[in-house]
């Protein structure tokens, strides 16, 4: 069986998520993760040309704060996210969308400028490893934070699912 702790160490991952995933396989680590923003940026960095698949999961878990986006641009975002993940509709109109997420997010420093960056995350490219979970840690409750995170993970395992991945 082998680890993450190469792959992980090379790539750099945060400390946390070293320590948590070092010790396990690719499939332990899906199975056990609670973090949606640790399996975006692992599949980020292990699936370089898989963007739809990485794109519909952004786009799902930046859903999960939408409640609190203020900004229309980011709303839409979120939308064309889900669009393009699904092949509904084109990287132009994804990164026209990212684009006034940005925008939106750059106009504001409330919290709801934290779901903006979840909806301009989840519309960006693959190589940006952000999550919406970010947005629900800047202004939420550690419990909310928690909830959310395990959300955000659940909806990564959902929509990338082992079969996807490439092994390394």
């Amino acid at each position: 069986m082998k680890t993450l702790e190469n792959f992980l160490l090379k790539n750099g991952a945060c400390g946390d998520g070293f320590n948590f995933a070092k010790d396990l396989t690719l499939e332990q680590f899906l199975a056990t993760c609670e973090r949606g923003d640790w399996i975006l940026w692992l599949f980020a960095k292990t699936n370089p040309d898989s963007l739809r698949e990485l794109t519909l999961a952004k786009g799902h878990c930046a859903n999960t704060v939408r409640h609190l986006m203020k900004d229309k641009r980011s709303i839409k975002a979120v939308d064309v996210a889900i669009k393009f993940g699904n092949g509904k509709a084109t990287i132009e109109e994804l990164e026209v969308a990212a684009a006034g997420a940005s925008a939106s997010y750059a106009a504001s420093a409330s919290y709801a400028a934290s779901a903006s960056y979840a909806a301009w995350a989840s519309s960006a490219s693959a190589s940006y490893a952000a999550s919406a979970s970010y947005a629900a840690s800047a202004g939420a409750g550690a419990g909310a934070r928690k909830a959310n995170r395990k959300l955000t993970a659940d909806i990564c395992r959902q929509f990338l699912p082992l079969q996807i991945w490439n092994q390394f």
